[in-house]
């Protein structure tokens, strides 16, 4: 879907993206992961032509972002600006709806998308339709940018720490919110964070940066269990137990976990990780998790975190 080829792209005599290269297929969520200053950012505006690279190519569906103008481009990707980005004068209904009136959507089409939206974000469209941004909580402001990038529903959706104006118990709600969120199932989506635990918990692949750099990529568990190198290894060392967790999944510790009656109820899949397994545990008992792959149904419980551990320790 996304391939970024060798790009590079230089500030005067300041290189900010040193031949950096990946891929991101259709429905994949890339996380650009490092520290403030390691080229993310420009990374991403690349993408959509907000800044031009100094050399290399990137490339949407195998076909070059330099073949069309800008603002054909970006009407199949949608951005997500870093602290919500919204115009103060227009109404929330008014954000959302940009994308929109400049595609020349009908007003009636406009205003049931404007809706649909606000409604799957938990924004009653009867409260806050007519509401403006200073009347918002910075979650709310961040639900409505989020809209507002998914209006004209792209393909491709670019987010830019779209968490990180709010504070740590907002931030953890509305990530969760992002998770289950249907309409970013089928999106590909490249988001840029320099949370360690954000990365861990919504890419399906990350690539790490330092110095405008990719350092590694690959998913989550390639990452945390086989670091290439020293950098690696400590930049996840302080949160290293809990992004193990999180980079094992139910269905890696599988066969060792007791199969119950498929007919039980299941509110988790074999491809939630350990450590949202454990969370749920914690709150509710005993999981009941149901793999599509094998249609087994199986229970997860205190006594399987020893599994996990065993797992975690051979994988080192």
């Amino acid at each position: 879907m996304i391939a970024v080829e060798n790009v590079s792209k230089s500030f005067g005599n300041t290189l900010a993206v040193d031949r950096v290269s990946f891929e991101v297929k259709a429905g994949e969520t890339l996380v650009l992961l490092g520290t403030s200053g390691s080229g993310k950012t420009t990374m991403l505006r690349m993408i959509n032509r907000l800044l031009e690279p100094t050399s290399g190519n990137i490339s949407l569906n195998h076909k070059s972002i330099l073949a069309e103008p800008p603002e054909i481009l970006r009407r199949n990707i949608g951005y997500v600006l870093q602290g919500y980005g919204l115009f103060p004068h227009y109404t929330v209904a008014e954000n959302i709806a940009i994308v929109p009136s400049l595609l020349n959507w009908g007003k009636d089409k406009i205003y049931k998308r404007v809706n649909e939206l606000l409604q799957k974000l938990r924004l009653p469209p009867e409260k806050y339709a007519d509401a403006y941004p200073h009347e918002l909580s910075g979650g709310q402001k961040q639900r409505v940018g989020l809209a507002r990038a998914l209006a004209a529903n792209p393909p491709v959706l670019l987010m830019d720490e779209p968490f990180g104006a709010l504070d740590p118990l907002t931030r953890e709600s509305v990530r969760k919110e992002f998770k289950e969120l249907d309409e970013l199932k089928a999106k590909t989506i490249i988001l840029v964070t320099h949370d360690v635990q954000e990365a861990f918990e919504l890419g399906d692949k990350i690539c790490l940066m330092d110095k405008g750099a990719v350092v590694q990529s690959g998913t989550p568990a390639d990452l945390i269990f086989h670091p290439v190198n020293e950098f690696v290894k400590s930049f996840f060392s302080r949160h290293e137990l809990q992004l193990r967790l999180q980079a094992l999944r139910l269905k890696d510790i599988w066969r060792d976990l007791l199969t119950v009656d498929p007919s039980a109820t299941s509110t988790f899949t074999s491809n939630k990780n350990i450590w949202e397994a454990t969370e749920a545990l914690t709150n509710k008992g005993p999981i009941i998790a149901y793999d599509p792959e094998t249609g087994t149904t199986k229970k997860f419980e205190y006594a399987d975190l020893q599994i996990a551990l065993k797992q975690i320790k051979n994988n080192s």
